[in-house]
C-alpha cells in the first residue's frame, strides 16, 4: 500500500534535515514532521506482533487524524477499533492496545476493563501506548488497581503535527488550562522535547529569545538539555553540536503575556470561521451541500444569498480545512472579514474568463491545453461554491445584535473610552441572556486594559453571572480571578491579596502607546492592509507586537508598507494597496534591543540567550547571527513558540510581517490553536471530543 510505504521508515537526522531545509521559498519544509509522526505509530503498533483491537483515547482522534488515516492502521495489524470510554469492551482479538493520554480518568478505565476481563475469564495480552510519553502516576494507578503486571507500558512520541507550511502545532487542546489552572506545567517539558526535535533536524537555535514566566522556564529547559544530549555520541544527536545554518532564533511568548488578544473578537477570514463555526485540528463541520462536488443539474448555478438559512440547517460533514486541497484557501484565510467578498467576486469573475477560452478552440493544440486546465479550473470552482456559501453562512452571524455591541465594547475598552459605560453594556448584556463565554471575554478584557474591575461593580456583575448562567460557573470565576492566571480582578486588590496577583498587573495603558497598538481612524482595510492592525480593523496583537520588536524592529514604530509607499512602490494602479515591490532586508537579531524598558514592563521574566557551544570551556559562543545574515539572497527562519496557544488571527499577522520582510521567514509553532471562546470553555472544564464526535 502506498499509505504504508510512506511510514515504515523514517529518515535519520542528517538526511531528514536536507529535506526538511528544502521546503519553499527558502521556508523549512515541515512535512518531514508529519513523516515521524507516521513512522513513530506504525513502530509502536508493529511492537504488538499479530491482530490487535486498537482502543483509542477520543482526543487522539483528531491529531492522528492528522498524520494517519485507518488503512495504514489496518495494514499494520489493527483489525478493530474501539474508543475508550466506560464500561465492557467486546474485544476478540488477542492482543488489545490502548493508545491515550496519561490522564487518571483513562486509566482507571482500562484498569476496570482489564479487571472485568479477569472476572470473565478472557484472556488477551494488553498493551498500554501512552502519548507522548508515560509518567509514574500512570504506574501508580495500575498498581493500587492490581493489574500492572498484566499490562506492557510503552509511548508514542507524538509531537509537532503540521497544519500549514509554515504552522506546526502539539494539539494539546488543554495546554493553557494545564498551566495557568492546573499548575500542571508537563506539556512544558513535552514541548521542550519537541522543540528539541527540530534541534536535531536543523541544529541549535543559535539564540532564545522570550517573554514570560512559563517561557523562561523552557528556555531553561531547551538550553540544559542541548548541552546534555550534546555529550551523546549518538549520531542522530549530531546538529546538537552545532549551530543551525537556517534557523536564526526561536522566540517564545508564554499566552499570559497577552491575554488581550485572544480575547478579543477575531476578524480574519479563518479567525472568524474559528470564532462562528468552529475549526477543530484543522476540520470544519459545514453543510453537505457545500462540502460535495456539484452535480449536473447545479454545475452552473450559484449560491444565492436566500440559501444561508437552509445551508444553517442542513445536515453536517467534517471538512479538512487546508490550503494543500483547497485552491483559494491561501488567498482568503488571512484577510480581514469585510474583504473576502471583493476577493470571491475577483476570482468568479477571473473564472468565468477561463471558461469562455473554451469558445477560442479553433485547434487541437490550443484544446488539448484547455482540457490539461479543466481539472484545476474543477478543484477552483468547487472551491470558490464552499467559500461564497461559507461566507454567507456567516454574514448573518456577524449581524446579530450581539456580536456587535460586543465588538463595539471592545473598540471603547481597547481605546480606554467611557470605561463605566461598557460595564455597564457589559451587564446588559447578561440581562438579555447572551452567551455566557461573551460576556466573560468581555468583562476579563475590561479586567486586564483597566488594572481590574471596580470592586462593588465586578461583585454585582459576577452574582448576575451565576444567576443567570448557573452557579455550576463559581469554579470557573474562581479560576479566571486566581493567579497564575488572575486576569478577572477588582480594582482596588483587596488588601488581603498575594503579592503575587499585584505583580500580575498588567501595564495596557503604556503599552498602547509605545507598542502602537491603536491606529486611529484605519484607511478601507478592502484597499489598504498596511499594518499588523487590520486583523483586528485597527488593534495590533501584542504578541505579533512583541515579535516585531525581536525581528522587524521597524515595524513596531511605524507601518513598513505605509513607508514603501511613500518610495512609491505602490499598486500598479497607483492606489494604495500593500507594495509588491522589493521588501526590507530583514535585520539580525539582536535580542529585545531598543525595546528593553517595554518588555521589561510586562509581567513574567525576560528571556535572551546566545546558546554557548556545547562543552566550550573558553566560554565561546556560537557564531553572531549577523553572519546568517550576510549573504543576501540566503533566507532564513525565525521559529516563533506560542506557549499556551495561538489564534488564527495572530497567525494571519505574523505572515503578513513576513511578507514585509526579505531573507526571513517565520515558522509558527505552538501548543495548540485557541479562541477566545475554547480558553474560556477550557478553563470551565467545558470541551473535549466525545467519543460519537470524534473521526479519524
Amino acid at each position: 500500500m502506498a499509505a504504508a510505504s510512506t511510514s515504515t521508515s523514517a529518515p535519520q537526522s542528517e538526511a531528514a534535515a536536507s529535506k526538511a531545509e528544502s521546503g519553499p521559498e527558502g521556508s523549512l519544509d515541515v512535512s518531514i514532521l508529519k513523516e515521524l509522526a507516521r513512522k513513530g505509530l506504525v513502530d509502536a503498533l508493529n511492537s504488538v506482533n499479530g491482530a490487535k483491537t486498537l482502543v483509542l483515547d477520543p482526543t487522539l482522534s483528531g491529531p492522528l487524524g492528522l498524520v494517519t488515516e485507518v488503512a495504514l492502521l489496518k495494514h499494520h495489524g489493527v483489525d478493530k477499533m474501539f474508543w475508550l470510554e466506560p464500561g465492557p469492551l467486546s474485544a476478540t482479538s488477542a492482543n488489545i492496545v490502548y493508545l491515550c493520554r496519561p490522564l487518571i480518568k483513562w486509566i482507571k478505565i482500562i484498569a476496570d476493563q482489564i479487571k472485568r476481563h479477569a472476572r470473565e475469564s478472557q484472556k488477551h495480552t494488553y498493551t498500554l501506548l501512552m502519548v507522548p510519553r508515560s509518567s509514574t502516576l500512570v504506574t501508580r494507578i495500575l498498581e493500587e488497581e492490581g493489574v500492572l503486571g498484566d499490562v506492557t507500558i510503552s509511548s508514542y512520541n507524538l509531537q509537532f503535527i503540521p497544519l500549514a507550511e509554515d504552522v506546526i502545532s502539539l494539539e494539546r487542546d488543554s495546554a493553557f488550562k494545564e498551566i495557568w489552572v492546573d499548575g500542571d506545567e508537563t506539556v512544558i517539558y513535552d514541548s521542550m522535547q519537541a522543540l528539541t526535535t527540530i534541534e536535531k533536524l536543523h541544529g541549535l537555535f543559535p539564540r532564545i529569545v522570550g517573554k514570560g514566566d512559563y517561557a523562561a522556564r523552557l528556555a531553561n529547559l531547551l538550553t540544559h538539555n542541548a548541552s546534555s544530549a550534546s555529550l551523546s555520541t549518538s549520531r542522530q544527536d549530531a546538529h546538537l553540536s552545532s549551530p543551525s545554518e537556517t534557523i536564526d532564533s526561536l522566540i517564545i511568548l508564554d499566552r499570559r503575556v497577552d491575554m488581550i488578544s485572544p480575547l478579543l473578537t477575531q476578524l480574519t477570514y479563518e479567525g472568524l470561521i474559528d470564532e462562528l463555526v468552529g475549526i477543530k485540528n484543522s476540520h470544519v463541520e459545514l453543510p453537505v451541500s457545500l462540502v460535495s462536488p456539484p452535480t449536473a443539474s447545479n454545475q452552473g448555478e450559484a449560491t444565492t444569498s436566500s440559501t444561508a438559512a437552509s445551508l444553517t440547517k442542513e445536515k453536517k460533514r467534517k471538512y479538512h480545512l487546508t490550503t494543500a486541497t483547497d485552491p483559494l484557501l491561501s488567498e482568503l484565510q488571512d484577510l480581514n472579514f469585510s474583504a473576502v467578498g471583493k476577493k470571491l467576486n475577483q476570482v468568479a469573475r477571473r473564472l468565468d474568463e477561463d471558461y469562455k477560452l473554451r469558445h477560442q478552440m479553433d485547434t487541437v493544440a490550443k484544446l488539448r491545453d484547455f482540457v490539461g486546465k479543466l481539472g484545476g479550473l474543477q478543484s477552483e470552482h468547487q472551491s470558490l461554491r464552499l467559500h461564497t456559501g461559507l461566507s454567507e453562512m456567516l454574514v448573518p452571524m456577524t449581524r446579530t445584535e450581539e456580536f456587535n455591541k460586543s465588538l463595539e465594547i471592545q473598540q471603547n475598552l481597547l481605546a480606554l473610552y467611557d470605561v463605566n459605560a461598557q460595564i455597564t453594556a457589559i451587564e446588559d448584556l447578561i440581562a438579555q441572556g447572551a452567551d455566557m463565554r461573551t460576556v466573560l471575554r468581555l468583562l476579563c478584557l475590561a479586567s486586564i486594559v483597566l488594572g481590574g474591575v471596580k470592586a462593588k461593580s465586578l461583585e454585582n456583575l459576577k452574582r448576575e453571572i451565576l444567576q443567570t448562567y448557573g452557579y455550576n460557573y463559581l469554579p470557573l470565576l474562581l479560576s479566571l480571578a486566581a493567579p497564575p492566571l488572575a486576569i478577572l480582578v477588582p480594582n482596588p486588590l483587596p488588601p488581603n491579596t498575594p503579592p503575587s496577583v499585584a505583580e500580575l498587573k498588567y501595564p495596557y495603558n503604556n503599552l498602547r502607546k509605545s507598542l502602537r497598538l491603536l491606529i486611529e481612524d484605519p484607511d478601507p482595510l478592502e484597499e489598504l492592509e498596511n499594518d499588523i492592525s487590520y486583523v483586528y480593523s485597527g488593534f495590533a496583537p501584542i504578541s505579533v507586537r512583541l515579535v516585531q520588536c525581536v525581528a522587524q524592529k521597524g515595524g513596531v514604530l511605524s507601518n513598513p508598507a505605509t513607508e514603501k509607499d511613500k518610495r512609491g512602490a505602490g499598486g500598479e494602479d497607483g492606489s494604495k494597496k500593500p507594495s509588491s515591490g522589493p521588501m526590507v532586508q530583514a535585520h539580525p537579531i539582536v535580542g529585545w534591543k531598543g525595546f528593553e524598558d517595554v518588555v521589561a514592563s510586562i509581567p513574567g521574566e525576560t528571556v535572551d540567550i546566545v546558546q554557548r557551544l556545547p562543552g566550550a570551556q573558553d566560554g565561546s559562543v556560537l557564531p553572531p547571527i549577523s553572519t546568517l545574515m550576510l549573504p543576501r539572497d540566503r533566507t532564513t527562519t525565525t521559529v516563533v513558540f506560542f506557549l499556551g496557544g495561538v489564534t488564527y488571527t495572530e497567525i494571519a499577522a505574523l505572515r503578513w510581517v513576513s511578507r514585509q520582510n526579505k531573507g526571513r521567514k517565520f515558522l509558527i509553532a505552538t501548543t495548540g490553536i485557541i479562541s477566545g471562546n475554547s480558553l474560556i470553555d477550557s478553563v470551565a472544564g467545558i470541551g473535549g471530543t466525545t467519543a460519537k464526535e470524534a473521526g479519524l
